[in-house]
């Protein structure tokens, strides 16, 4: 079977940044892309509602300049291009993705409040789907290729709880792009220490710091010798996970995180560090289904 990157368009700056960001995955994987888009109620609003033909040759005029976009920057990139049946965008995307590698898609949906960088359809897809979302800013697309060639892939690591799923994620990322892979671990001092109203003292923060400096380590190592060709930044520091992982995204090409799945289908399912990174990184951010 062929395999795939997804895209999901929808004629925003951000889906566009989107597509690119997934073109440019795919070459990295050998992979062929897959643009889409998921029927919604504003379609109708650029086309006469009485015409369903005229809104149908809008939306493929819409996915045909897109691919046309593609392919300009990767000629030898094999792509396709549908119209994703039902009325709700996030299950019609739900349903491509489960037959592809990644999706990608937009960081800001249509109508999207200022300071939410995240609209419902991508907020959605990277909480529900079962492979990973990676959810793109447009200001990606202002970044000259060879800035971000030299940038880092930024890993927000839990040490008590190491997902294998997004540490293989984020070496295989950082090894396709030739790049160092910086392994993020935020850990604060027992809350005591605050409630109590007194600084603990140098040396008692100091064996924290090499007790988390050692898991983390410890949660990197299988991979490390997996991939002896990515040079690791292991990078522990006093913080909350959100924040450390945000603070590292300035000079980052991606920044991966992961999230639960969940038997369950109420609520968004997704953790309140994924949920941060999300509206808040400087980078495409890449969210890791696992178990």
């Amino acid at each position: 079977m062929r395999k795939f990157v997804l895209a999901g368009i929808d004629g925003s700056a951000e889906s566009t940044a989107a597509a690119q960001w997934a073109a440019d995955e795919a070459v990295r994987r050998g992979h062929a892309l897959r643009l889409v888009h998921a029927w919604t109620w504003e379609d109708d609003v650029h086309a006469d509602p009485g015409q369903p033909a005229q809104v149908r040759a809008l939306t493929e005029r819409m996915l045909a300049d897109a691919a046309r976009q593609v392919r300009s920057a990767h000629p030898g990139l094999e792509v396709h291009t549908g119209l994703l049946p039902g009325h709700e965008p996030t299950a019609s995307l739900l349903a491509a993705a489960a037959e592809s590698e990644l999706l990608a898609v937009g960081s800001l949906g249509l109508g999207g409040f200022e300071g939410l960088l995240v609209g419902s359809v991508g907020l959605n897809a990277a909480a529900r789907c079962d492979v990973p979302v990676v959810l793109v800013r447009a200001a990606a697309q202002t970044q000259q290729a060879d800035a971000r060639d030299a940038a880092e892939v930024v890993v927000g690591i839990d040490t008590r709880a190491p997902a294998d799923e997004v540490i293989d994620f984020a070496f295989r990322e950082a090894a396709a792009r030739g790049t160092v892979l910086r392994a993020v671990h935020g850990w604060t001092p027992p809350a005591v220490w605050g409630y109590a109203g007194w600084v603990a003292p140098r040396i008692e923060t100091e064996q924290f710091r090499t007790i988390e400096d050692e898991l983390l380590s410890q949660a990197l190592s299988v991979r490390r010798d997996k991939y002896p060709d990515v040079a690791v930044v292991e990078d522990s520091r006093i913080a909350g996970g959100a924040g450390a992982v945000v603070d590292a995204s300035g000079n980052a090409a991606l920044v991966v995180v992961g999230r639960h799945r969940r038997r369950h289908h109420l609520g968004l399912r997704l953790g309140p560090v994924a949920h941060a990174v999300i509206h808040h990184a400087q980078a495409p951010v890449a969210v890791i289904p696992h178990d």
